[in-house]
């Protein structure tokens, strides 16, 4: 069952006053609940998926300490390199596009100088294609997100060294 199924079933049990629908299928149980006093007539929805038993997995070897510190160094000095970079985030959520079209070229690549206001992404939500803008001016450095990927609000897309 897609998600506009469920949304077009949530909308016409609003419309048709049932207090309570149940549905099952092999792989997915719905309930909607309409005209409870708690939710002051407001539609609530939930839906669950059977969870399936996780294979066994073997026991991991103990990890050598001595190598441990070594990943934490690294990691430290990667932070430390990055946060003279500035990120911006995705304002919404969606998928990634670096290009206008599938024909065009892209919007930034990495070591692409940028201004305030040129556009880097575009970011499609609910069939919108939303133009994502620069708010500082630098050189594009890093490229977080792989092309036609989903993106979640407030996801790092760039590293921009700003000097």
């Amino acid at each position: 069952m897609e998600l506009k199924d469920i949304q077009n079933l949530i909308k016409f049990v609003a419309k048709s006053g049932a207090s309570e629908v149940k549905l099952e299928t092999d792989d997915i149980k719905i309930t909607i609940r309409t005209g409870d006093p708690e939710s002051k007539g407001e539609t609530t929805y939930i839906q669950q998926i059977p969870t399936m038993a996780a294979p066994q997995q073997p026991v991991a070897p103990p990890v050598d300490t001595a190598a441990a510190p070594v990943v934490k160094a690294a990691a430290a000095e990667t932070s430390d390199e990055n946060s003279k970079y500035i990120t911006i985030k995705s304002p919404i959520i969606g998928t990634f596009y670096r290009k206008p079209a599938p024909d065009k070229p892209m919007f930034v690549e990495v070591g692409s100088d940028i201004k305030t206001g040129d556009v880097l992404c575009v970011i499609e939500a609910m069939k919108l294609f939303n133009e994502i803008e620069s708010e500082i001016s630098g050189k594009i450095v890093k490229i977080l997100v792989d092309d036609a990927s989903p993106v979640e609000f407030d996801q790092p897309l760039f590293l921009v060294d700003p000097s």
